[in-house]
């Protein structure tokens, strides 16, 4: 479009405390908007036009730079994202830049993947250091890293007051990985108890998301993920989340293991009663199968704590607990920690990865976790959170048929909502808000566990514009789509 309107510049001035230029700057722009209105120009161009006006971030247009560069690129890709127009292409700390050099807020993480923010300086810095000293040798060999972040895991751990029986660590590239790593692990335990291979039942809950291998697909009950790919590996059962009646018919001595995410992220942000939760431990000993905790998006101090069943007592504690995502923040590693009577049943040539625990990773990976495990991160993740909740009581209020539920912990919340929200994804994206969804009709938070409470003001602020023109206004927003898909 040969009309750009300098929109970030106008954001800013309006945001500002001097009010004489945003209010020159506002008189201005309205004015053109209202010229537009009453010229001649095409329907489509006017609100092209005005929308530009108007809206601090609006998606970019068909003729801009980055749908030429979309254009250029989509042919050569399978299609397996349906993406929103922008393309970043910078990060710092909390905010995202376009290709159009427009600034966005970001409350996704990547989902809950930068937990210390775009772009750490110390995590760029040690990046470069190890690029130079030594990025990959395969697993044929040792090196300095793999085992010194499996030790900092162990350690880390057990000083929280999770997992008290952790006590061997294997290293790949990604949750999916973490998680398919965890069935083969539970199923070879399953056939040491059982040689006959009877005991190979696999047990996971409605609503998670555990992955898209086919092992950690089979433990993801949703038919939109598994039945282009069906049938699933065999010997999978779903049950209810936080059902304890059903947990004596669900896990039964065919039951090799059970995986369930304390903290559901892709579910809509539903979290585990500790008496949910303790009942499943307990069945689990009694059949001799394995409890398998993923905690690859609700770990690693997103709730306040290192993991978020950090506060059960030892008695719920899992036999084996997965990570990834704030792992590496942004860098592609993953994690099975295993206790003992697990990790004596796995012998060489059981498992294995090209990739996973090189020197590059595993030392990134050892940094971010030495700072994710700092005392204060977690307090003042437990401090933002009641920020963000005092916005959203106040976000209920103004909107009391729209929001019907506050849901989560730390810094992994949802906003349950009565209708779609999808055209608040994208009013808040063309306000200069990222944010996402999960579940059937729920916002999900999962910003960097650095954002400042300023940071958190700011966009619940625009929060509140993009629901005020969706619900209140009743602007036209077109959804945005295939923002749950991980």
């Amino acid at each position: 479009m040969a009309l750009r309107i300098p929109s970030m510049r106008l954001y800013a001035a309006l945001s500002s405390p001097r009010p004489a230029v945003a209010s020159s700057l506002y008189k201005r722009y309205a004015s053109t908007s209202a010229a537009v209105a009453n010229s001649n120009l095409p329907g489509a161009l006017k609100n092209a036009i005005v929308k530009e006006a108007s809206l601090p971030t609006p998606d970019p247009a068909s003729s801009s730079q980055t749908a030429r560069l979309v254009n250029d690129q989509l042919p050569y890709m399978v299609p397996t994202y349906v993406r929103p127009p922008p393309m970043f292409q910078k990060g710092e700390g909390c905010y995202l830049w376009d290709v159009e050099n427009r600034r966005y807020l970001d409350f996704t993480a990547g989902i809950a993947v930068n937990a210390l923010g775009h772009c750490d300086p110390e995590m760029a810095k040690l990046l470069g250091q190890q690029a130079q000293t030594l990025i990959h040798t395969s697993n044929l060999y040792h090196n300095p890293w793999t085992g010194t972040l499996s030790k900092l895991l162990i350690e880390k751990t057990t000083a929280s007051g999770a997992m008290h029986t952790a006590s061997k660590a294997f290293i790949c590239n990604s949750g999916s990985e973490a998680n398919e790593a965890a069935i083969k692990f539970a199923r070879k335990v399953g056939k040491t108890i059982d040689p006959s291979g009877a005991k190979h039942e696999f047990v996971s809950f409605h609503n998670s998301f555990h992955g898209r291998t086919m092992g950690s697909l089979s433990a993801t009950p949703n038919p939109k993920y598994q039945k282009p790919f069906s049938p699933m590996v065999p010997g999978f059962r779903y049950g209810t989340y936080n059902d304890i009646k059903g947990i004596n018919d669900l896990v039964t001595e065919s039951t090799c293991g059970v995986i369930i995410e304390p903290i559901q992220g892709e579910g809509g942000v539903n979290v585990a009663t500790p008496e949910f939760l303790l009942a499943l431990r307990n069945r689990c000993n009694e059949v001799g199968a394995i409890l398998i905790y993923d905690e690859i998006q609700c770990g690693l101090s997103r709730t306040g704590q290192l993991w978020a069943h950090g506060a059960l007592p030892k008695e719920a504690h899992p036999d084996i607990l997965t990570t990834a995502k704030a792992l590496g923040n942004g860098f592609p590693i993953g994690a099975t920690i295993v206790n003992e009577a697990v990790a004596t049943k796995i012998v060489t040539g059981d498992h294995g990865t090209t990739f996973g625990g090189n020197p590059l990773g595993a030392r990134v990976a050892h940094h971010i976790l030495s700072r994710l495990s700092d005392p204060e991160l977690q307090k003042s993740v437990l401090e933002k959170e009641g920020v963000f909740r005092k916005h959203f009581q106040t976000l209920q209020q103004r909107f009391p048929d729209i929001i019907t539920e506050v849901r989560g912990k730390g810094l992994i919340l949802g906003l349950q909502l009565s209708q779609d929200p999808t055209p608040v994804v994208t009013a808040a994206r063309e306000r200069g808000l990222l944010i996402i969804t999960c579940g059937t009709n729920t916002l999900r938070f999962v910003p960097p566990l650095i954002i400042s409470e300023t940071e958190i003001e700011q966009g619940m602020k625009i929060l509140e514009d993009a629901m005020t023109a969706v619900f209140k206004n009743a602007e036209s927003v077109e959804g945005t789509k295939g923002q749950q898909e991980m």
